[in-house]
């Protein structure tokens, strides 16, 4: 089971209490295939975490694993172990920008 972290307007709009859900995601498991997993359990996540056409990460969601930004990573590459084997959490957090 993977843990993904998520910030609480993703919460509300999906329906869940607590700061985690888990999901099921079948090896190899990658950004992409969390993200996937994460919109078919919540459909009201669709669109929100990244685009519904290009599925490019919205600009104000970003993604840490382990403690490293993988905003930018690609959705193929591969987790890191911890993640994959449900030691440490997936989290998405919503960015702040202003000045």
């Amino acid at each position: 089971m993977i843990r993904v972290e998520l910030p609480g307007h993703l919460r509300t709009l999906a329906r869940v209490s607590g700061h985690e859900v888990t999901l099921e995601v079948a090896a190899p498991v990658t950004l992409g295939s969390v993200l996937d997993a994460l919109e078919a359990a919540y459909p009201a996540l669709r669109g929100t975490i990244r685009d519904r056409v290009t599925r490019e990460r919205r600009a104000f969601i970003r993604f840490f694993a382990c403690s490293e930004d993988w905003s930018h990573e690609s959705l193929d590459a591969p987790l890191p172990e911890a993640i994959a084997t449900g030691k440490e959490p997936l989290l998405i957090v919503g960015a702040i920008a202003g000045g």
